[in-house]
């Protein structure tokens, strides 16, 4: 009887471990599932909108609106230290003014409005203000210099690094310079005089209503030298601001190994840049990314001619939008002729000259950069020049 339980019991047993390993195989989960995880349900284009984005737009838009009142209204106190103390009075002047404040501030559009804030304060004249928008886009193109400086100090290649911001300076200031002439002789001829952008009635009251309380404050408290600095302050702060609001994409994200190809197509890359310009509203970020990517590989000097002759000409919006918001017939006049003569230029080079423009630019650049000494006697021109203007 004991032989028979203790039999039964060795039955069950066998029995429950079968059953066991039988139901095992179908209770295990594959390991490949277990590494993939749930699908995530994608979310709607309005959830995937970043608040603190648009809130950063729109206070930068703000900022940018009221800088342009504050400056409009500190300017005419300024009119004694600009005519005798630095006494741009010339075009040459003006010309080295801009250029070296562009410089200090490290910015070319805040200079640009500025330009536009002493024209209408009569401070300067037509062709002053010309002259220093000029000289404003011609010391803004050493940011990018500036910027492969600083890479070197990291340990990139000298070459790389400085080689992009060479080129950015002396095709800035190759097309620049012809098209300060060519802006001349259009002025001159008053052809463009008609063509004008009304501020609108609509524009007018809602920057009063939004900016007006605010500046009209800064103006009682600040003495009117001061309301002026502080509305370069204020537009600086708006582009750091408008900069931060941009979405940010880091290079091996982004389909730049699949687009490689057309960089060799000019006016592709001619549209890029403007694009790029355009959305940033700064040619320093615009022409600024094209260090990182040559240091990575990703374009050539050869290949960025036309982006930074297109960044060159949308980088004129946010001054336009400067000339609107002061309701300046001469200042709209002013921003329109710059935008077309370089794009003139520009156009002209890309057409006709393309080639030897660009095998004559980049021999000069790599003289540049072969010794040390050609960099400093280099850097140097670029800062002897606008001072012997402003003394000139």
């Amino acid at each position: 009887m004991e032989q028979v339980d203790h039999n039964k019991l060795n039955n069950t047993s066998k029995l429950s471990s079968s059953s066991t390993e039988t139901r095992e195989p179908s209770q295990t989960i594959p390991s490949d599932l277990e590494a993939q995880p749930a699908a995530q349900p994608r979310k709607k284009w309005w959830a995937r909108v970043r608040l603190d984005k648009v809130g950063l737009f729109f206070l930068s838009l703000y900022l940018f609106v009221l800088g342009i009142i504050l400056m409009k209204d500190g300017a005419r106190s300024l009119s004694p230290l600009i005519r005798t103390v630095f006494n741009v009075t010339t075009v040459a002047r003006s010309l080295g003014f801009g250029w070296l404040f562009a410089y200090i501030i490290m910015s070319g559009s805040p200079v640009a409005a500025a330009a536009l804030a002493f024209l209408d304060g009569g401070i300067v004249s037509e062709l002053g203000a010309f002259a220093m928008i000029t000289g404003s886009r011609l010391g803004a193109s050493f940011i990018v210099l500036f910027i492969g400086f600083l890479y070197v100090l990291r340990g990139r290649d000298q070459a790389n690094s400085l080689g992009m911001g060479l080129l950015s300076l002396l095709i800035t200031a190759t097309t620049y310079i012809p098209a300060f002439f060519l802006g001349f002789g259009i002025l001159g001829t008053g052809w463009l005089d008609r063509v004008q952008l009304q501020r609108g009635a609509i524009l007018t009251s809602v920057t009063d209503l939004l900016a007006g309380p605010v500046s009209q404050f800064i103006v009682r408290l600040l003495p009117q030298w001061a309301v002026f600095l502080v509305g370069i302050g204020v537009i600086y702060l708006s582009f750091t601001l408008f900069d931060k609001c941009l979405p940010q994409m880091a290079i091996k994200e982004s389909n730049i190994g699949w687009t490689s190809r057309l960089v060799y197509r000019p006016i592709v890359m001619f549209a890029v840049g403007a694009l790029v310009t355009l959305i940033s509203m700064s040619v320093s970020i615009s022409l600024g990314i094209l260090v990182p990517l040559s240091n990575r590989g990703f374009v050539r000097r050869e290949n960025v001619f036309p982006y930074i002759m297109g960044a060159n000409i949308t980088t004129f919006i946010d001054t336009l939008f400067a000339a609107v918001l002061l309701d300046n017939p001469h200042a709209f006049t002013i921003v329109l002729v710059e935008m077309l003569s370089v794009t003139l230029v520009s156009f002209l080079i890309l057409a006709f000259f393309y080639s030897p423009y660009q095998h004559s630019i980049l021999r000069f650049v790599n003289k540049i950069t072969e010794s040390n000494i050609n960099i400093a006697l280099f850097m140097g021109a670029i800062f002897f020049i606008p001072i012997l203007l402003v003394l000139l």
